[in-house]
């Protein structure tokens, strides 16, 4: 028990901060929680000591049942009591290290994945481009076969008239030739007249040059035709090549999407594997803490027994019942002086409460140590101490036997 500051007008009492368990340790001093023997007080006889001592033994068992009980593991208490702390710290050790192993891992595969997002969004950027120059060409070959297809069936047309004037023409020379060509004398003989030899001779130049026009016309729109159809079929050919080029660079895009995603799904898998491992051993590491606080609570428990019996072989009072009358609770006293009115330890805790010089003057005690003032004198203090309850926290084995 430590030296409380001094009460403060209106506030629900002291206010107390502890050294090692069970002792009131002032500000300037501070001693190991293992109680220190008296040694100026005379020794008692070795029939008092061997009856407190037994009682002092039976308390000792009771207190370590009291913490063995008072706190909740994660671990069993038969599982606790057997695990050595070492053990357990090592446990504990290994546990953290693999939570930071985890963590690690984690930050690790967080980052790949957001890469692989990044990776993914540039492909898609380029697949959604790709697939709008893909319907582009498409767009486009389907235009050039229209266009194909129109002078193809022009240049159809073309020929079927060059055939039709070419037959014509050919009628008309064999008939020439078959025909006696006409002599100037027969022509005018046969003419009924000067102006119907006219008509007939321009009918003639006239139906030849037609006919002469008419097949190079033709032939000119056979060339073109030709030429348009062998230049859409070049267009139609490279559109043909440019569209399935597109078509392989999409498929080789959305194949590598595809391997992305599987690639992204894979490491959220193992992150969310992780993540569960990591909670694991983070319960883990909980369980393993809250069973080291059990151990080490079990062996102060068992320390304090010890050094209340060793305390009993020199205490010069007898130790007082519950009904004795108590400013605590009983099972408080039981816990830091065993009923007794102790002298002075190491630190200077002394009395029935364990209450050390400054603190006791503090309180309005009276004389150098509280050991030396009768019980009532030490009742007040300790009730005032203790202030209803608000002060229950200066006592370490307020805490052991569950009072908060």
């Amino acid at each position: 028990m430590t030296e409380p500051e001094p009460p403060e007008r209106g506030s629900g009492g002291p206010r107390q901060s502890w050294g090692e368990p069970g002792l009131m340790v002032g500000k300037r001093a501070r001693e190991p929680s293992v109680r220190a023997r008296q040694l100026t007080p005379p020794a008692p006889d070795m029939t008092r000591r061997q009856r407190h001592g037994g009682r002092l033994r039976a308390l000792a068992a009771a207190l370590i049942a009291i913490a063995a009980t008072a706190g909740a593991a994660a671990l069993t208490p038969s599982a606790a009591r057997s695990a050595g702390l070492g053990q357990l710290d090592s446990e504990l050790s290994q546990t953290q290290a693999r939570e930071g192993s985890l963590s690690a891992s984690l930050a690790a595969l967080q980052s790949e994945i957001s890469s692989l997002t990044q990776q993914i969004v540039l492909v898609q950027q380029r697949e959604a481009l790709v697939q709008a120059a893909l319907a582009a060409d498409e767009t486009r070959l389907a235009s050039a076969r229209v266009a194909v297809r129109r002078e193809r069936a022009r240049a159809a047309l073309l020929r079927a008239r060059l055939a039709r004037a070419q037959r014509i023409l050919a009628g008309q020379l064999v008939s020439s030739y078959e025909s006696p060509r006409p002599t100037l004398v027969s022509v005018i003989l046969d003419a009924r007249g000067f102006d119907q030899l006219l008509e007939q001779v321009q009918f003639l130049g006239d139906a030849e040059h037609e006919q002469r026009t008419l097949i190079l016309l033709t032939e000119g729109a056979k060339r073109a035709a030709i030429a348009a159809t062998r230049q859409l079929t070049a267009l139609e050919d490279h559109d043909r090549l440019v569209t399935a080029q597109t078509v392989t660079e999409a498929a080789a895009l959305a194949g590598m999407n595809s391997l992305l995603g599987s690639r992204e799904a894979a490491l959220a898998d193992a992150r969310a594997a992780q993540e569960t491992a990591l909670a694991a051993a983070r319960a883990r590491g909980a369980e393993l803490e809250q069973a080291i606080a059990k151990v080490e609570a079990e062996q102060a428990a068992a320390a304090r027994a010890a050094a209340l019996e060793e305390q009993s072989a020199y205490a010069g009072g007898t130790a007082l019942e519950a009904s004795a009358g108590w400013a605590i609770p009983y099972a408080i006293v039981l816990c830091e002086s065993g009923g007794q009115n102790l002298p002075p330890n190491g630190a200077g805790a002394s009395g029935y409460y364990q209450i050390i010089p400054s603190t006791w003057r503090l309180f309005g005690g009276s004389g150098p140590a509280a050991y030396l003032a009768p019980k009532a004198d030490q009742d007040a203090v300790a009730s005032r101490i203790w202030d209803g309850g608000a002060g229950a926290s200066n006592w370490v084995c307020a805490a052991i036997v569950g009072f908060r």
